[in-house]
């Protein structure tokens, strides 16, 4: 049985003429380019701890099957604001499950699609947890209530953004989280 220990966030930008080489160039960026990606969805196996990047990479091999959780945009309009970005939500208990989520947008700065992708990720947290949500307060007021539970240890988000290029070669940016056994 293959249960993830350790995640790593990373973020990327890439730029070409094609879209598919824009999209190999920002997993180059985000350097994991050399894995065969695998996405999964948004759970964070208990007991898996957040690592650096730089650590993470260390314990993979070119080639390897590596799951992720991964946000991407592209674009071929100039200037056009893109946004990817990935959330994490740990529990207090590390015998719980986490939530990864992944949020793309057209439009948003990195500061609101970091925050609404780790919303995001806390929100399914504390739905399973029984932390109360009310979708009408702000992000900060829903924090503050989530720290409060004493339930949701940890929140963090990676987000990369970008203007699309201004010669209208495609631009695509990617967030991801990835698991390492």
């Amino acid at each position: 049985m293959y249960i993830p220990t350790k995640v790593f966030l990373t973020k990327g930008l890439g730029v070409s003429k094609d879209k598919l080489a824009s999209f190999e160039m920002a997993l180059r960026n985000a350097r994991i380019s050399q894995f065969n990606l695998v996405s999964v969805s948004s759970i964070l196996p208990p007991h898996c701890k957040l690592i650096p990047r730089s650590k993470g990479i260390k314990l993979l091999k070119p080639g390897q099957i590596v799951h992720c959780v991964m946000s991407k945009t592209s674009t071929s309009e100039p200037y056009r604001r893109i946004a990817a970005s990935v959330g994490l939500a740990i529990p207090r208990d590390p015998n719980k499950y986490g939530y990864i989520s992944e949020y793309h947008s057209f439009g948003k700065n990195a500061q609101q699609a970091g925050d609404y992708a780790e919303d995001a990720a806390a929100y399914m947290l504390a739905t399973i947890l029984g932390v109360p949500f009310d979708p009408d307060e702000s992000w900060d007021e829903r924090k503050e209530i989530w720290k409060i539970s004493d339930e949701i240890v940890h929140t963090d988000s990676v987000t990369q953004t970008a203007l699309g290029d201004v010669k209208g070669r495609w631009t695509t940016v990617v967030a991801a989280a990835v698991l390492v056994p």
